[in-house]
């Protein structure tokens, strides 16, 4: 039964580019070119990440002061459109009109 379907069956069923069953795509000169620059941008970046730039010693908290200062900045950034501190006496002050005393 399925020697008979699979010699009689004339395409691909459903998708022929999705699925189990799909279509394979030819691999043109293009898509070989495209990998290989890929996998030479690759290197290249392997390359240069195995080289590190500091060494541990001066990596370690060369930073410290400027993220300081960036929490310092986005700290006044908050306060600068926060109103002015209010004391109670300032809200019920229209409650004064009629004592004489």
């Amino acid at each position: 039964m399925f020697l008979t379907l699979t010699l009689l069956r004339k395409g691909i069923p459903g998708k022929q580019w999705i699925g189990k069953y799909r279509r394979p795509r030819q691999i043109t000169w293009q898509m070989k070119r495209n990998t290989l620059t890929h996998l030479e941008r690759e290197a290249e970046n392997e390359y240069w990440i195995s080289r590190p730039y500091m060494t541990p010693e001066q990596e370690y908290g060369h930073a410290a002061e400027r993220r300081a200062q960036n929490w310092l900045q986005i700290k006044e950034a908050k306060f600068v459109n926060f109103p002015k501190h209010k004391h109670i006496t300032d809200h019920l002050s229209h409650l004064k009109i009629t004592k004489t005393w």
